[in-house]
């Protein structure tokens, strides 16, 4: 079961890239970003390092620059390139890449045959977790690359059509109480969902479903983006210096209107769709205009019980059905609580408590999962986390008062 795991996660980054250019592969446009080319190696890296290094008899790296090209963050690991310059790796080509990516699973394949002890399963879970992240980040990135464009290119040529309206939006009621938060302990978690703890949450209410397009664009007509009393300080210093005029992908039309730039190329704005590739300070903008404001995380948890997971697109669909709906597989959600350990919290010893622990700090808690998620990749728990300022991800509005 592990092994048919590995290869099918393995094999699915491999289709991700399917649809690119060797240039498109290459080529990175921001800092936060990094190439496609990249992210095929990095998640190889994790098992060679992690894992082939530790247990592969006469263990020989594929190449021994790899470990200081492809290292992230793990300080514990040694020197590592440059985030920023990630696009300047011209050599080693894709096709080495992939000679890379091939080498390193036979390897894994036969030490999974060899050994199945406990450690090396929980190892190779973690790195497959590893790699469904940055395949959801394979395809954030590359929307970042090929937005740049002025021809507009699309990843996926398949056309997205215009959705019906959504259903109002209704706010549904929680009693909420003391309450349990954190990792049941069925099936995988990351270090950062532990442990699980007891946590008092008021009564709240919170929205049925998200904040669309045309919610949104009726904010911005209304002068949401001109009034200062609606921002966080940090978040109208971004306005007022003009980075901040509109959700990230959205271009206004000369004679009005909004084009939306996504996967699929450039379309009109949908306005029943879902907004997303906000920063936290315009959704808590948003909220403040609303009347309402985001969620707390445990807030969210607590509701997301009752929530069915889906997902499986490249954009975001409009809200279906009544009740509590899109809290998986459409947009992550800011939320109002800053990332910070649970009570109890303890990163695992070595490199691999770098994963999430030293990330605490500067960053806020997103919550559910997006239409870039891959399946199975989403849980009530799961604790995303990005700093205020980011948009590149599909991040979206979820109201609560």
């Amino acid at each position: 079961m592990l092994r048919d795991d590995f290869q099918a996660v393995r094999q699915r980054s491999l289709q991700l890239a399917a649809p690119l250019s060797s240039e498109d592969c290459c080529a990175q446009s921001m800092a936060d970003a990094s190439p496609v080319k990249w992210h095929l190696a990095h998640s190889t890296w994790f098992f060679e390092t992690f894992i082939l290094e530790a247990r592969e008899a006469g263990f020989s790296p594929f190449h021994p620059a790899f470990r200081v090209l492809f290292n992230s963050y793990y300080n514990g690991v040694g020197a590592k390139h440059p985030r920023a310059q990630r696009g300047l790796l011209t050599r080693p080509s894709l096709d080495e890449v992939k000679a890379y990516r091939a080498d390193v699973d036979a390897r894994m394949l036969r030490l999974l045959e060899s050994e199945n002890d406990g450690a090396l399963s929980a190892l190779v879970t973690l790195g497959l977790q590893h790699e469904q992240q940055h395949q959801e980040l394979m395809l954030t990135d590359v929307k970042h690359l090929l937005a740049q464009n002025p021809i507009a290119p699309a990843y996926d040529g398949e056309p997205i059509a215009p959705e019906a309206p959504p259903l109002p939006m209704d706010f549904l009621e929680f009693d909420g109480g003391l309450v349990e938060i954190g990792h049941d302990g069925r099936g995988f978690a990351f270090d950062n969902e532990l442990p699980r703890h007891r946590s008092y949450v008021a009564p709240f209410t919170l929205a049925s479903r998200l904040v669309t397009n045309g919610e949104y664009a009726a904010f911005i007509e209304a002068g949401g983006y001109r009034d200062p009393a609606l921002w966080l300080a940090e978040g109208w210093d971004k306005v007022a210096s003009g980075e901040l005029a509109a959700p990230l992908y959205w271009r206004r039309r000369p004679e009005g209107g909004w084009d939306e730039f996504t996967l699929h190329g450039e379309h009109a704005l949908d306005p029943a769709r879902p907004v997303t590739h906000l920063s936290l300070y315009e959704a808590d903008a948003y909220a403040r205009w609303c009347g309402a404001r985001l969620p707390l995380e445990a807030e969210w948890e607590f509701a997301a019980r009752l929530a069915s997971i889906e997902g499986g697109r490249l954009h975001p669909g409009a809200s279906a059905g009544d009740g509590l709906t899109q809290m998986f597989g459409a947009c992550w959600q800011w939320t109002s609580s800053s990332y910070a350990p649970y009570p109890g919290y303890a990163p695992a010893a070595g490199a691999i408590g770098e994963y999430n622990g030293k990330f605490m700090v500067n960053q806020y808690v997103l919550r559910g999962s997006s239409c870039a998620t891959p399946s199975g990749h989403a849980r009530a728990s799961y604790r995303n986390f990005f700093p205020a300022g980011a948009r590149w991800q599909f991040t979206g509005i979820r109201l609560a008062r």
